[in-house]
This record gives structure tokens, C-alpha cells and sequence, in this order.
């Protein structure tokens, strides 16, 4: 199967409704941390170009989306879904690659973050560079940690005062890190 895996065009907002509406099954299937997202808010996503999309054909197979924080010292990858009957076909790892890449480019400063309850996702962030942090490690924004309020868990997550949760956090350096840590490297060769 062929797919096209790319970053979000304006004209891509057909695709937020749907989207929208896998995050509500998804969570529902699944009963464990998944937050809803509104289709504004996916619209927005879109517009910006903060968006990644896999097109099979012109049919939205995945999404996954960045969000800056505490002034673009931080951005998370969130919200990667797949549509159900392609997962487990490779199609995660390079939706999570493309935004991964778009996160350092637009903001090559910022340190990248992820929460996930996902051992697949866990997988791939470690791919990429992620490590396993505790959450005073992560943004503080008020707005990132209000975004799990529609979680199953987010009970979980209040009762601990914004430190754990059932979510694993992780972390990579922003990419201007690690080009002085891939240089500094090469000097003491």
C-alpha cells in the first residue's frame, strides 16, 4: 500500500471533523488516556502548517500535530493517530518522523516533548532521540498540562500535582542541541 505522508495544506481542513472523531473512538476503545480535540482546534493545526497527514489516495489515513510552549522553549509532537484499519503497517514511525522534523525546523530551539500511555509510541520516540523523563522535566505551561483535562485520567494527573500520571513523559534536545553535542563530538575526535 502506497502512502503520501506530508505536512498539512490549508486546503487539508476537509480532514478535521474525521480526525476529530477518531480521537473520540480511540479513547473510548482504548479507556485510557487519550484527550479530545475539538475541530477548531484541528483547523488551526492544519492552517498553521503544524500539522502532519498520510493520505492514502485522498482518504486521511493518520495525523499528528505540534504545539509551542513557554514562548517556543518547548514543543510537543501530540496527537498521532492512525486511522484503525492501517495501523500496524510502519505508517506511525513516519508520521511521527515527519513531525519530528517539522518541530525542529520551525523552532530549532525548542526541546521536544511527548506524553504517550502508548509502548508503540514510546518505541519510536526512542528512535528518534526521546528519553523517558519524569514531568517537572517538561514545559510547566498551564495550557499544555489543561489540554489533558478531557482524559479519562486527568484525575490521576491533579491528585499528583501535574508530576505523574499514567502517561510516560519524554524528552529530546531541540535541534540546535544537538548539532553542538554532534560538534563537539566531532572536535574531540
Amino acid at each position: 500500500m502506497s502512502y503520501q505522508v506530508r505536512i498539512a495544506l490549508p486546503s487539508d481542513i476537509q480532514y478535521a471533523l474525521e480526525v476529530k472523531e477518531w480521537y473520540v473512538e480511540s479513547s473510548k476503545e482504548r479507556g485510557t488516556g487519550i484527550a479530545t480535540r475539538t475541530e477548531n482546534y484541528l483547523t488551526q493545526k492544519i492552517n498553521k502548517g503544524d500539522a502532519v497527514l498520510a493520505l492514502n489516495d485522498s482518504n486521511i489515513i493518520g495525523f499528528c500535530y505540534i504545539e509551542t510552549f513557554e514562548n517556543k522553549k518547548y514543543v510537543s509532537n501530540s496527537g498521532l493517530i492512525i486511522k484503525k484499519d492501517h495501523r500496524g503497517q510502519g505508517l506511525a514511525s513516519l508520521i511521527k518522523e515527519k513531525v519530528f522534523l517539522l518541530a525542529r525546523d520551525k523552532y530549532p530551539d525548542a526541546r521536544i516533548f511527548g506524553i504517550t500511555t502508548s509502548d508503540i509510541v514510546m518505541g519510536i520516540n526512542t528512535n528518534l532521540g526521546y528519553r523517558p523523563v519524569a514531568f517537572y522535566n517538561l514545559t510547566q505551561d498551564e495550557t499544555f498540562w489543561n489540554g489533558c483535562s478531557s482524559c479519562p485520567n486527568y484525575d490521576i494527573l491533579l491528585r499528583n500535582g501535574k508530576k505523574m500520571c499514567l502517561c510516560t513523559g519524554m524528552l529530546a534536545p531541540s535541534k540546535n542541541e544537538s548539532n553542538n553535542l554532534d560538534n563537539s563530538k566531532k572536535k574531540s575526535k
